[in-house]
């Protein structure tokens, strides 16, 4: 044991400085590099043997004597700096420079001044690294964080002003009295994570994390100390990466790969571990020790030094200590949560402040759903997808519609039919799709009394899906959006328009019968031959069309004609007669171009002239429409002024709403390509640049959406986000983020069973069946983007749902208020559409009381998982005969809402089966 020649107090043998006065100890030659020295690897390689410093001015000696003494430094007590500061004794003394205790006599208070060791006054490379260690020191302002005031200069020595700590440093404190008390240990350990976190939001790495740089002051609040090394995280590389003090170092940052966040947590770590029993996690004193310690030994479990010590603590230590960076918690904040009885966000809210996302992210609970409950969730949403799968089945318009014929083999009827009326079946584009008609289902309720019988309805002529086909001798590029998703390039029956000579589009029952011809003539006709020059074009032969159409054409009457196609015509007929099997009224239009159908159509007393003026809505349902219109651009410009607000402040989650944006810009992107006619050639440039438009427009409005409202709920109910933000930071396998997903699927299942219920009560009192996406009826393709088209739409409506939410939390003052004006929203914006309104209004209260429920319970991820999956089961037609053409389509969905709830439930057990993991 060796002595301080100053003052007398113990010092280690291998020390250079007396940690209670600052005095240099006698150097050694021999001695190993100390594992507790700080050290600084740029500054090493900055301050050259050939570098001598500039000589000062003699008129202004900073020691008139010609030497310093150890005990009193360079600046004498008394001596005035800067016209401003007092000296009153130097604090102590270290690789990096001297640190003073001085009065600020212009303000009247204690400071501190650190000044740069004299050698390195002329090196400016390291004069520079003094200036960012006071610019990076001043972007973190915290209770927990030593403050930097200013940087000064005086006679050559460049200083820094600092506040000055009334204290004791922890590696004193813990050399008088060995561990700390459990519950004061858990009390400084959770206000250095506060300032360690408050270091790292905005972006500085303190990378010498140990004892001696931690005070306590005289009300035993912890103030992280000595920025000398901090660095923002994207600064460092080469040798720098191993500055700091070897003993607190992380693996990584000894072996000289990295240095981040996770570095300082493992200081943290090494920090904690010394607190709560006293010992240092490793005893290594010199540096190859340490690094071959690090590499062959395992910390001892904090438990066998401490035999009481909380399992929580223990848990969070090792999970600090772990070697492999990934494998340590993601934030401190995430440490500060899984201490003993923490709750930072809390404390933040109490304190009047905004919680950061990175709080909020490592607030809550981290342990997810115990097993058994876990296990029940997810029995219950195995029988709820049955039960939701047994009412599809049970209730299915599409095997009620004897949908036997696949799309391709309608594609190739609709090219016989052609063929047969004189058109070529070749052509160098084409588009196909199934479409339905659901005004017919409209005029079978309003007409059939004393109410339809839909079985036989559906199995009858005519029917309510069609199929359409379309040929052209140009590329097909449609120039509408399909959706609110502003998806381009959809081709559809009448998009792009019939307008193109040679274009043909066919539309046929779900059997390939008929039912609709349009054919464009040319535009400019070769000049007839002399001798065919005055001749009569040739009769038309009607009997065709009829024959492919299934009908007789002796069981209909002529009448005069009523409507008009777009292609150009020089003959026009009509007919009237009944539809086959059903009885219903028919009338069949049609046309003729020199003596060939290019028109032919059957019409219903429920098909509305689509080229004509619709009429008004109802009273009611314009003022439903006003008032949407109005919620909706208010959110617009409310939206866009509280973003440029939040964003101005600083208090806006860009990253969160960067990363949400770039998830809704990548996935409609993928679903343009999935719904697009994609050709190849030069006409896919400007759907393409528009797809890309689209995606990006839809992205800055999900963008702003997202800066406007966070904020606001991250200060006045940050639990509603506590999933959603660890999601965000890409902690997809959180076990709080499983819980929350797994409750989704349950919400998502019990409002399809309560649409379904609402369905068959419906359709009792002669409602229609359910309806469903024909997406889901035509290829994997058309499939796929029918199942992801619910991704970004459930995101919408998650953000549209809680913004309602938290207006009526903020207006109401309390949740069971702002429940209830949630749900009498939902209700009533539904009920002017309704056709039996006690029906509607009764399954909305359920749907939106759920809803309100699992939001204020579990916030946005259980919201947004259950609109999906509720989307997505009550679009998909599922079948009990797994050989029908289009089963595979249902039974991808039904398995997707499976394995999401077999992901959530196992990853919010994952805590339990490895309990080390639910520290952070």
């Amino acid at each position: 044991m060796a002595f301080c020649p100053a003052c007398g107090t113990s010092v280690p043998p291998t020390g250079r400085f007396c940690s209670s006065c600052g005095a240099a100890l006698a150097p050694s030659s021999q001695t190993p590099p100390d594992a507790d020295a700080t050290i600084d690897y740029s500054a090493t390689r900055s301050i050259a043997p050939s570098a001598s410093p500039a000589p000062r001015s003699a008129s202004k000696p900073s020691n008139p004597s010609g030497t310093v003494l150890l005990s009193e430094g360079r600046f004498l007590p008394g001596r005035l700096i800067a016209g401003r500061y007092r000296i009153i004794a130097l604090l102590g003394r270290g690789g990096m420079g001297e640190v003073y205790r001085a009065d600020d006599l212009t303000l009247g208070q204690p400071v501190a001044l650190k000044f740069l060791p004299e050698k390195a006054a002329a090196n400016e490379e390291l004069l520079e690294r003094f200036r960012n260690e006071v610019r990076v020191a001043r972007k973190v302002s915290h209770p927990n964080v030593c403050r930097v005031y200013d940087v000064g200069d005086v006679d050559g020595h460049t200083f820094f002003t600092m506040e000055y700590v009334d204290g004791e440093d922890l590696a004193s404190l813990l050399r008088r009295i060995g561990r700390l008390p459990s519950d004061k240990a858990v009390e400084i350990a959770r206000q250095l994570c506060a300032g360690l976190a408050a270091a790292h939001a905005k972006g500085v790495l303190h990378r010498d994390l140990k004892p001696a740089n931690i005070m306590l002051d005289g009300r035993g609040q912890v103030v992280v100390t000595d920025f000398g090394l901090a660095s923002l995280a994207d600064q460092i590389a080469g040798a720098d990466v191993r500055s700091g003090t070897p003993a607190y170092m992380s693996p990584e940052q000894l072996e000289g790969r990295e240095v981040t966040t996770k570095s300082d947590i493992y200081a943290l770590g090494l920090v904690l571990y010394e607190i709560f029993t006293g010992k240092r996690a490793f005893s290594a004193e010199s540096l190859p020790d340490l690094t071959r310690d690090r590499a062959d030994h395992t910390p001892s479990r904090p438990s066998s030094l401490v035999k009481d010590l909380d399992p929580a603590v223990e848990r969070v230590i090792l999970r600090c200590l772990e070697p492999d960076p990934a494998s340590r918690p993601s934030a401190v904040l995430s440490v500060a949560a899984a201490l003993p009885g923490a709750d930072p966000l809390a404390a933040a809210l109490a304190a009047g402040e905004t919680p950061s996302p990175q709080m909020v992210a490592a607030a809550g609970e981290t342990t997810g759903l115990a097993p058994r409950y876990a296990i029940l969730c997810l029995a219950v949403a195995i029988v709820g997808l049955a039960l939701v799968g047994y009412l599809n089945i049970r209730g299915n318009i599409v095997e009620r519609s004897h949908l036997e014929l696949s799309p391709e083999v309608l594609d190739q009827k609709a090219r016989e039919i052609m063929q047969k009326l004189g058109y070529s079946a070749h052509s160098l584009d084409r588009a196909s799709f199934f479409d339905s008609d659901p005004d017919f289902l409209t005029y079978v309720r309003d007409t059939d009394r004393p109410r339809p019988d839909w079985n036989q309805v559906l199995a009858s002529r005519p029917t309510y899906y069609t199929y359409w086909y379309r040929q052209s001798p140009r590329y097909l590029v449609a120039g509408d959006f399909n959706d609110v998703l502003l998806t381009p390039d959809v081709v559809t029956s009448d998009d792009p328009a019939p307008t193109v000579s040679g274009m043909v589009t066919v539309r046929t029952d779900p059997q390939g019968h008929l039912l609709y011809l349009l054919a464009v003539p040319q535009q400019k006709e070769d000049p007839p031959q002399k001798k065919d020059a005055g001749a009569a074009p040739p009769a038309t032969d009607w009997s065709a069309p009829f024959a492919a159409a299934g009908l007789d054409i002796s069981q209909f009457h002529p009448a005069p004609p009523e409507w008009a196609s777009v292609a150009a015509s020089d003959e026009r007929a009509a007919w009237t007669g009944v539809w086959p099997g059903s009885g219903r009224p028919l009338r069949v239009e049609a046309s003729a171009w020199r003596g060939k159908p290019n028109y032919f159509e059957l019409i219903g007393p429920w098909t509305k002239p689509s080229r004509m003026p619709q009429p008004q809505p109802a009273t009611k349902l314009r003022l439903v429409q006003i008032v949407l219109l109005v919620i909706f651009l208010s959110m617009l410009v409310g939206c866009a002024w509280l973003a440029r607000r939040s964003y101005f402040r600083g208090s806006a989650d860009r990253d969160g709403a960067a990363r949400l944006a770039l998830v809704v810009f990548v996935l409609d992107l993928f679903l343009w390509l999935c719904r697009a006619h994609i050709v190849f050639s030069t006409d896919m440039v400007l759907p393409l640049v528009i797809a890309l438009s689209t995606s990006l427009f839809l992205a800055a409005v999900v963008y702003v959406m997202y800066l406007a409202l966070e904020p606001y709920v991250r200060r006045n109910w940050p639990q509603g986000i506590i999933s959603w933000s660890r999601l965000l930071q890409g902690q997809f396998r959180d076990p709080v983020v499983g819980r929350d997903a797994l409750f989704g699927v349950l919400l998502g299942l019990s409002w399809v069973l309560i649409y379904s219920v609402k369905n068959i009560l419906e359709v009792r009192r002669g409602g229609p069946p359910q309806l469903y996406s024909e997406g889901f009826l035509m290829g994997s393709r058309a499939a796929l983007a029918s199942w992801l088209v619910h991704i970004p739409l459930s995101i919408q409506s998650t953000l549209i749902f809680f913004f309602l939410i938290l207006v009526f939390r903020l207006l109401l003052r309390k949740d069971w208020l702002a429940a209830l004006a949630f749900i009498a929203l939902g209700t009533v914006v539904r009920l002017p559409n309704a056709d039996f309104p006690a029906i509607e209004a009764g399954a909305q209260i359920l749907i939106y009381g759920i809803a309100a429920v699992v939001v204020l319970r579990f916030g946005l991820v259980a919201l947004a998982v259950g609109i999906f999956c509720a989307d997505v089961l009550l679009n998909a037609p599922l079948t009990a005969d797994l050989s029908a053409w289009f089963a595979p389509n249902g039974l991808f969905v039904v398995t997707t809402v499976a394995a999401l709830a077999a992901w959530s439930f196992y990853i919010t057990t994952r805590a339990h089966a490895n309990p080390a993991g639910s520290a952070g």
